[in-house]
């Protein structure tokens, strides 16, 4: 039997679940899941539910809409593995930790390619037969770079934009295309620390605990809607290098969690924060 995972985004009101459920009903729709929130000060509601059965997509969101308050935002999609494409430069521990658990079936996804702007992750890639893209800075402009990544991401229509470790800042353009698709591992718990070299910040400020955090790109650099955060702690015997290193760690956790969430259709981006259900 087909499941499908719905999502709503609506102004709260009475009777919301009860409508909402009286519709899945009558399309002979089973819940097998679910999941809600009702944010106190904004008094948003958002719901996520997994529901099977036989579906007619644009009866039910039509159906849906007629019983929810104007200007609800429903997606419904198929629970089913979602295209990605993964961008890289040099380091290779974020992109490793996600093929060792794409090729171990950890992930619900199809990597369909990976794409960088040095070649020093080839060999990686392909052990895992993915298929790897150089697309080099050299010699072209800032412009024309993202023009030729773009069209190389355009060929695989992915859901879902990785960047794992990718060490440039992208153009207002560039994120506007891919508004809401492009999930980012920032090497420090945001808002601190951030832009470059952020363990360095973080050693010269004489911190504790150092993290990572991965979140949606905007065109606010490292100001996206956070979608995952984790911490590790560290003392004053610590170099800069080995607060690195610790938190390498962390951002492997850190981006794989946040990936698998998008994975699921767990998070709903809400002004500039998420709710995860």
């Amino acid at each position: 039997m087909e499941q499908y995972i719905l999502k709503i985004a609506t102004n709260d009101a009475k009777g919301l679940i009860y409508n909402i459920s009286k519709v899945l009903f009558a399309n002979n729709l089973n819940i097998d899941t679910n999941a809600e929130y009702v944010d106190p000060d904004t008094k948003n509601f958002f719901m996520r539910s997994l529901i099977s059965g036989k579906i007619s997509s644009n009866i039910l969101e039509k159906e849906l809409k007629e019983v929810l308050p104007e200007g609800s935002i429903i997606s419904l999609n198929k629970k089913a593995k979602k295209d990605v494409v993964i961008l890289v430069t040099k380091e290779a521990h974020v992109l490793g930790d996600l093929l060792i658990k794409y090729i171990s079936n950890e992930l619900n996804a199809n990597i369909k390619a990976v794409i960088g702007n040095h070649e020093d992750l080839r060999d990686l890639v392909e052990k895992f037969n993915i298929p790897y893209f150089f697309i080099s800075t050299k010699d072209i402009s800032k412009d024309e770079h993202e023009r030729l990544i773009s069209e190389k991401i355009d060929e695989f229509n992915p859901e879902i934009i990785v960047l794992a470790k990718y060490m440039r800042i992208l153009s207002s353009n560039f994120v506007s295309k891919y508004e809401g698709k492009v999930l980012n591992i920032h090497h420090s718990f945001l808002p601190a620390f951030i832009g470059a070299n952020p363990y360095k910040q973080a050693h010269e400020r004489g911190v504790k605990i150092i993290g990572a955090t991965a979140h949606y790109v905007t065109n606010d650099l490292d100001e996206g809607p956070i979608v995952y955060q984790d911490v590790v702690r560290v003392d004053h015997s610590y170099s800069w290098e080995d607060m690195r290193n610790a938190g390498r760690n962390v951002e492997k956790v850190v981006l794989s969690n946040a990936f698998e969430l998008l994975l699921e259709d767990r998070v709903f981006v809400f002004k500039n924060k998420t709710v995860i259900l």
